[in-house]
């Protein structure tokens, strides 16, 4: 099940108390130790395209926006 679809499921869950809890008890995802998932985007939270280097802990695209901010020079 993906992240996005589990939250679709505990939205129309909350009126359901004793379903809710039942779905918790078997459908809860894991909590990722290792692989992309595990780490995530400071900023935006996005797990893809992950810039670890440095402690940065950024995605691609965040890091191109504040890349000049931060004291990197872009090299032709």
């Amino acid at each position: 099940m993906t992240s996005a679809s589990y939250k679709k499921v505990m939205t129309q869950l909350e009126n359901k108390p004793v379903k809710l809890k039942k779905f918790l008890k078997f459908c809860v995802p894991k909590e990722r130790k290792i692989g992309v998932s595990a780490r995530k985007c400071r900023r935006c939270g996005q797990s893809g395209a992950h810039i670890r280097k440095y402690g940065l802990h950024l995605c691609r695209a965040c890091f191109r926006e504040i890349a000049k901010k931060i004291g990197f020079r872009q090299y032709w």
